[in-house]
This record gives C-alpha cells, sequence and structure tokens, in this order.
C-alpha cells in the first residue's frame, strides 16, 4: 500500500490522502477525505489548482468526517470526473447534503462578487470552483454505512468507521489490509474529538493498528479550562448582560453550535444566567441542529438521559432560529443585551461578519471566540489583538472586549491525543503527523518521541510506501503520477434505508425569529428636528436592510440569467 500526503501538511485544512493498493497485480487507487483549504488567501488559492491526480481513476473516497476542510472539495471532484463511490457514516451524509450545497452556495456568492470587481477593471470573470448543482450531483456517489461494520472495498481490503467523537457522524478508519502476502492496520484518525463533551460519545479505542496517521491541530496545548468552561462561558454572558452589551460567538454551524446551545440550555435551568434572547442566526447550523436531533444513535449515554428528563435541549423558549435573510436582518434592530451565534467559527466568511460589524467597536460587547482560528482568518487577527480590522472592505475598531475559550474545541489537545494513541495494544510501528501548523506537529513529535512512539512528519506530495506490518519505506518523488482510468461498473441502486424512530420532541419546529419591515424614512423636515442618536441608529438600520437587498437582487438576477 502506498500513502501520498497531498492536503493538511502543511497546516490544518486541506484534508486528502492518496491510497494505491495492489489488488491482484493491479493498482487500486482511493481518497481519504477530500477537503478544502481554508483561512489565508494563498491557502485558499490551492482550492483552485488541479488535483495531482487523475479523479477518473479514484474508486472510493472514504470521508472522516463532514467539515468542509474535509468534505469540501468532492463536488469538484465529481466535476472532474470522479465515478466511484463515496464512503461515509449515515450521519456525515445527512450533514453534508446541506454542507456541500451551503458550500456551493457562499463560493457563487463571492464569485458573483468578485467578478463585479473583474468586470469594472475590464478583466474577464471567473467561474467558481463548483455549483450548487454540481453540490448536488456529488450527494448521487454517497454510500452510507455503520459504525464497527466492515466495509469490503477490494478483495482483502476492508475499511471499518469507529466513531472519533469530534462531531456528529465523524469517524477514525481502520484499514485492514492484506497485500503481497503481508497483513497489516492502518488507521487514520480523521479529527479525533476532545474528552469528554457533552451530545456526542467519547472517540472509541484504536485496539490494534499498526501504522497511524494522526491529527495534530492543538500538538502543541494543553487545555486547561475544560472542566471550568461552562463556569468561564456564564461569568463572559452575565458581565455583558450587566454591561448592557451583546455576547457575539463566531461558530462553526455544525457541532459547535449545537453543544453550546446545549450548555447554555443548562445554564438556564440552573438559574445561572439571565434568561435573555439567544439568536442562531446560520440557515446551516438551522438545518446541521434538524439533523442532530434525528440521529440519537451518536448521542452519549448523558445525553440521552438529559432527554428523558428534560424539554428539547436545542428550542427552549428564549432560543430563536434565523434561517432567512429577513429573520437575520430583525436581529440587528434590537440593541437589548443577547446573545448571537453565527458562522463561520473563523469569521472568514457568512453572516457573522454583519453582527462583527454593527458590534465589534462597542466597548459594552463581547466577542467570543470558542474553536481554532487558521493563520489568515479575521478571527484570528482579532485573537492576536490587531486593533483595526477590515469586514467587507470597511476598518473598524476593535473596542469589544475580546474572551476565548478553548475548553470549547471539538479537536483533542496534546494529552486527548497521547490518551487515544495509549488505546492501542501496542505502539504503531510510525505514526505520521499531519493536520497542524509547524509548532504543532513539532511539538507533539517532540512529546511522542519522550513516549516512546516513532513519528514522522511528511511534506506535501510525499509518498511512503507500506511493506509489512514493519517495514515501511519513503518512495522518491517524480512529480504527479500517472494514473491508469480504471473500468467502472455501473452503481448500484442504493437500498431504501429502514425507518427510524422518531422521539416526540423533534417533532416541534424550531422557534423563528419575526422578520421587521423595512424602516420608513420620515421627509426631510421630520429629520431635521429628529436627534443626532436617532438619525444615527435610523439610517444604520436603513443602510442594513439595502445592503441585503441588494445582495438578494444580485442573487435572483444570477439565478433568473440561467433559466
Amino acid at each position: 500500500m502506498k500513502i501520498k500526503f497531498i492536503g493538511a501538511i502543511k497546516s490544518v485544512t486541506g484534508s486528502c490522502f492518496l491510497l494505491t493498493f495492489d489488488v491482484n497485480g493491479a493498482a487500486k487507487n482511493a481518497l481519504i477525505d477530500c477537503g478544502m483549504y481554508q483561512g489565508a488567501k494563498e491557502d485558499e488559492l490551492l482550492n483552485y489548482s488541479e488535483f495531482p491526480f487523475d479523479a477518473r481513476a479514484i474508486d472510493y473516497v472514504f470521508l472522516t468526517h463532514v467539515h468542509i476542510d474535509h468534505s469540501g472539495l468532492i463536488p469538484k471532484l465529481v466535476k472532474n470526473g470522479f465515478n466511484g463511490k463515496i464512503i461515509s457514516t449515515r450521519a456525515t451524509f445527512d450533514l453534508c447534503d446541506i454542507m456541500l450545497r451551503d458550500s456551493a452556495r457562499i463560493q457563487q456568492t463571492e464569485t458573483e462578487r468578485y467578478n463585479r470587481r473583474r468586470l469594472r477593471l475590464g478583466k474577464e470573470p471567473k467561474e467558481p470552483i463548483y455549483t450548487e448543482d454540481d453540490a448536488k450531483n456529488a450527494l448521487k456517489f454517497f454510500e452510507p454505512v455503520d459504525y464497527n461494520r466492515p466495509y469490503e472495498a477490494y478483495p482483502g481490503i476492508t475499511a471499518t468507521f469507529h466513531d472519533a467523537g469530534h462531531v456528529l457522524g465523524s469517524a477514525f478508519i481502520k484499514f485492514d489490509i492484506t497485500e503481497n502476502g503481508e497483513k497489516y492496520k492502518v488507521v487514520f484518525s480523521g479529527d479525533v474529538g476532545n474528552m469528554p463533551v457533552p451530545i456526542l460519545k467519547d472517540p472509541e479505542a484504536i485496539k490494534d493498528a499498526d501504522y497511524i496517521i494522526m491529527e495534530s491541530t492543538y500538538g502543541d496545548r494543553i487545555r486547561d479550562n475544560d472542566k471550568d468552561r461552562s463556569d468561564e462561558l456564564a461569568r463572559i454572558i452575565n458581565e455583558t448582560v450587566t454591561a448592557g452589551g451583546k455576547v457575539i460567538i463566531p461558530s462553526f454551524a455544525v457541532g459547535r453550535t449545537q453543544e453550546l446551545i446545549y450548555e447554555i440550555h443548562g445554564m438556564l435551568d440552573g438559574k445561572k444566567i439571565p434568561a435573555v434572547p439567544i439568536y442562531i442566526d446560520s440557515p446551516l447550523a438551522c438545518n446541521a441542529t434538524e439533523i442532530f436531533r434525528k440521529h440519537m444513535e451518536c448521542f452519549d449515554e448523558e445525553m440521552v438521559e438529559y432527554l428523558s428528563r428534560s424539554d428539547d435541549p436545542f428550542n427552549f423558549s428564549n432560543i430563536f432560529y434565523a434561517c432567512e435573510a429577513e429573520e437575520s436582518r430583525a436581529i440587528n434592530q434590537n440593541n437589548s443585551p443577547q446573545i448571537i451565534i453565527s458562522s463561520s467559527g473563523m469569521a472568514n466568511n457568512g453572516r457573522i461578519l454583519h453582527h462583527l460589524k454593527y458590534n465589534i467597536f462597542k466597548k459594552e460587547c463581547t466577542v467570543l471566540f470558542v474553536g481554532y482560528q487558521a493563520f489568515g482568518t479575521i478571527g484570528r487577527q482579532i485573537t492576536d489583538g490587531e486593533k483595526l480590522i477590515n469586514i467587507m472592505g470597511d476598518k473598524y475598531s476593535v473596542n469589544a472586549r475580546i474572551e476565548s475559550i478553548h475548553g470549547y474545541s471539538a479537536h483533542a489537545d496534546q494529552s486527548g491525543l497521547l490518551k487515544w494513541l495509549e488505546t492501542s495494544s501496542a505502539k504503531p510501528r510510525n505514526v505520521f503527523l499531519v493536520h497542524g501548523e509547524a509548532e504543532a506537529k513539532n511539538t507533539l513529535q517532540a512529546k511522542l518521541s519522550e513516549n516512546g512512539y516513532s513519528s514522522l512528519i511528511p511534506s506535501p506530495l510525499d509518498e511512503f510506501e507500506i511493506r509489512s506490518a514493519t517495514s515501511f519505506v519513503k518512495k522518491d518523488f517524480k512529480g504527479a503520477p500517472e494514473f491508469r482510468t480504471a473500468d467502472f461498473e455501473t452503481m448500484p441502486q442504493k437500498k431504501a434505508e429502514p425507518a427510524r424512530p422518531e422521539t416526540d420532541y423533534t417533532k416541534k419546529p424550531l422557534n423563528k425569529i419575526v422578520p421587521a419591515s423595512m424602516p420608513f424614512i420620515p421627509p426631510d423636515d421630520i429629520l431635521e428636528k429628529i436627534s443626532k442618536k436617532e438619525l444615527v441608529k435610523l439610517f444604520k438600520e436603513f443602510r442594513s436592510q439595502l445592503q441585503s437587498m441588494e445582495s438578494r437582487i444580485d442573487n435572483f438576477i444570477t439565478r433568473i440569467s440561467k433559466r
């Protein structure tokens, strides 16, 4: 078996590994993940590059979980000729249904905005990496599987998905390989979950592995506030509400947002925080929350027990979901103390940018980060202490209080990664460190060495050949490989999934926000009599509505032009 390290090698994002198996003398190709690069502009430009392999020669994509840095280029892969199977857990498939289409919409919107500037400069327009139609088409290639059930990809090669505890449906994948008379096991960690966290189960034990390809996002950190994170969140909410401000939380729509909702619900039950309005401003988070409510097989015992004695932890009296643009605009017209959770988690796009625009310059407000902030993102600039931030083309002073609670990260820290490695019955022959910035990987490698583990940090496009449970070699790099295009069989029809029991709490629709109408602008003679403070407030609200309407008009014109 050969492993080529393609993405998530120099940074955290862009997960992609090419596997080549020798099956009865024939080379068979598969991918682990096919993710987008996120963060710095130079990284994101890599998403437009050609794949360093022939998409038509790939038989399988084994997808560890839904996050876009692991799944986001699957529609591009299909667009480039992939005609194999995408194997994932059932929850991951359900989430990809919304995540990939959302990713396509974001790309199309950003490309349209970018092309308006190009056209003004007399340049040719660019195409998005893929469209929503491409994303929908990619979903046809998915074949969902259950945890802990071996899937035979080729004769002598099986893949088994084990719960990684990172996000709903996440998995680490163990390959049992018989090749050229040798038997060995290779594990791809995906992202290893933080332990313990609410809602989801802890990562399963590895049990046995000869080689492990492991993430290292927090390989240089030991979080000391995991147990105190609920108290920290309550403190920040209480102090901000007392000051009359808003708590703005950039959060990943899938996983982190639902975890925060669950925790805040518990605080309200315990009367640790006041019952201020809580707004979830993300269409993706709305859809993801509905999916969370359906996949109880992923919940831990604590969550199942909680549901037996409490109401819906995702849909209580003072929480409201903004799915439509009009509902989102209504949030900014309320200046009373409140909590706003909006995506994206790194503040590099999405509706969170509008909430930062309206609140980051206000001293009474708090911007709270609850996850990893990649280099080059607005979130990273803010957490690094920059005092003047460019948001959607305008400069804003950072006067709001900036807080971070790393205990909400869905990634295991250094001690968590070591703990997970120790669930293997024997030390693996080698650990390959990926998914991390240089300092994180180097620090973790030193720690692994202290604990008796052999490890390597691959460079981009490094290729290693595993020959047995105890022998592997690095292959000489000779440029992009030339793959034979495989003769693919017709995809079999998917079997209907068995009906799953529906719990009572999922039947109630999520609370929605009542949209506000466009503000009325009085005649000039009346405007002259209005105070400066009220005028500023009025025109800000009107400008916000106009900007949003302009965006809707542009998007609608684009859609009808394609009819």
